[in-house]
């Protein structure tokens, strides 16, 4: 999002200027589309993944600069605060072992830096929230020395005009205040990007946007934030509160929240893009010289800079995305639905149930959409993230008679959107093997009823009812999670509780 920002103020003439850019940029992209200048098919994929850097002692740790130092990969990049880090996989072509592939990538990324933040006495853990993060570590002085950063939080506490509030109401009841972004630093995610062409774009994000409930039932991993046990997915509302520039008096007109889902199915990308030039003010104003109508008058193809500044700074859980590569602009579907973790065979697992599914949804003969109304879509991505794996969704019935019917996420899953998603799986060439034992992942949590967030939540509990106190429960369930990921097998296997302490005196066998 704009990595050459420069930290300064912005005037009056800053922001006028900014939005007649916008709408040149917003004419320029209407104009590739019309004269159909975007890239052709190329099934192109791509993965980034949030990190958090913790310690032995299951602790966040504030040491992202010199991890990144040692890491010395532009794969890896800084995130939001001190103990975030991001790692980007090059793009892939949908197909044959490509999941495989990607596993193999992660694994040695991760191993590596994990490695690397062992010299700091760090490592990495791959989870949605931290469950050891505390209000005092989430406070401006933890946020990323990098200038856009400093401004993005600047801007958007100027805009709110006061502390942001957290209210969650879950299993637990969370009020709280802050006085900067840096809560949204909390929310550690995966987002799955899907290169599409302009033709196909409307489909595909429409899919992704019906697929999200699914995605969070089956992949929740972020239960805890605070010390309090809340949602089984609290970033999506942690996100919009801790971004939120509205003060209560315009959520209470209706202004729509920076973080969102959306409100309507779409019919091209352009929606999107429209939608957030007229819902959304400007966060950074920053201009550059290019002249995107002069560009295309002259048969070039513009960088769109301020569009795409802009659009970084519009939180869709579904997001558009125009590039430009090798000269030739192309639009992707950003997915930002999935939390981080809890293993890398997990993480691929929900990117093939997501590329199957979406790829399935976006070619049926009569659109999901068409039968689904999007509130009803919005409300289901509201109860996946309360409830997690135990949702229970309304979804169009099968059969000719239609109508909408409540039905339990995993039942939905199983029966209906796995199959989905192995068609999807056999459009995109992907070979059978990768396809099953993906797939079989996400089955096997719904048999079991199991996802990263049931597992933590579980065990937590068992350490409580251990005599641990509440602090020392959650730092041991981290440590307990950090070794199982690490162990790499994914979390339907993973055994609920904290290892039997070994007694004092006693001697281990074997090592």
């Amino acid at each position: 999002m704009g990595e050459k920002v420069v930290a300064g103020a912005f005037d009056l003439s800053d922001r006028q200027r900014y939005r007649d850019k916008l709408h040149k940029c917003l004419r320029g992209l209407e104009r590739l589309l019309e004269e159909k200048r975007f890239d052709r098919p190329k099934n192109l994929m791509g993965l980034e993944i949030e990190l958090n850097l913790a310690g032995a002692d299951g602790m966040p740790r504030m040491l992202n600069g010199q991890v990144l130092e040692r890491i010395a990969s532009r794969d890896f990049q800084t995130e939001l605060a001190m103990f975030n880090l991001e790692v980007n996989i090059a793009p892939h072509r949908l197909g044959g072992r490509v999941f495989d592939r990607l596993a193999e990538e992660l694994r040695t990324s991760l191993a590596y830096a994990h490695r690397k933040a062992g010299e700091v006495d760090a490592g990495i853990v791959m989870i949605g929230i931290l469950p050891t993060l505390e209000r005092d570590d989430l406070v401006s002085s933890n946020l990323s020395d990098v200038d856009r950063y400093t401004l993005l939080n600047d801007q958007i506490v100027a805009a709110r005009g006061e502390d942001f509030t957290l209210d969650i109401e879950g299993v637990e009841h969370l009020v709280c205040t802050a006085r900067s972004i840096t809560p949204e630093a909390a929310c550690t995610s995966v987002q799955l990007h899907l290169q599409v062409t302009p033709g196909r774009f409307a489909d595909v994000w429409n899919a992704a946007q019906a697929a999200s409930a699914a995605q969070i039932a089956v992949g929740a991993n972020s239960p805890f934030l605070f010390g309090r046990e809340l949602w089984r997915e609290s970033r999506p509302p942690l996100f919009q509160q801790s971004t939120d520039t509205r003060p209560p008096e315009l959520q209470a007109q209706g202004v729509r929240p920076r973080t969102w889902f959306g409100e309507r199915w779409i019919s091209s990308a352009y929606d999107l893009f429209e939608e957030n030039l007229r819902y959304f003010p400007a966060l950074l104003p920053i201009c550059d010289d290019e002249e995107p109508l002069d560009v295309l008058d002259a048969g070039g193809v513009p960088a769109l800079s301020e569009l795409v500044l802009h659009n970084g700074t519009v939180y869709r859980w579904n997001r558009p995305v125009y590039d430009v590569a090798d000269g030739v602009p192309h639009l992707r579907v950003e997915n930002r639905v999935l939390p981080a973790g809890p293993t890398v065979i997990d993480v691929v697992a929900n990117a093939a149930f997501y590329y199957g599914l979406v790829r399935a949804l976006a070619e049926e003969s009569r659109p999901l959409w068409t039968r689904l109304p999007f509130e009803t879509a919005a409300a289901n991505f509201d109860a996946a993230c309360r409830y997690g794996i135990d949702a229970r969704f309304t979804w169009p019935r099968r059969g000719r008679y239609g109508g909408l019917a409540e039905v339990d996420a995993v039942s939905l899953v199983r029966d209906e959107l796995l199959p989905l998603a192995e068609a999807g799986l056999d459009a995109w060439g992907v070979e059978p093997a990768d396809r099953d034992l993906y797939l079989g992942v996400i089955e096997e949590r719904c048999r079991r009823r199991v996802n990263g967030a049931s597992w933590q939540v579980a065990t937590f509990h068992r350490a409580l009812e251990a005599g641990l106190p509440r602090a020392a429960a959650l730092a041991a369930t981290t440590r307990r999670y950090a070794e199982l990921m690490r162990d790499g097998e994914p979390v339907h296997l993973w055994p609920v509780g904290l290892p039997e302490p070994v007694p004092t005196g006693s001697v281990r066998r074997g090592g």
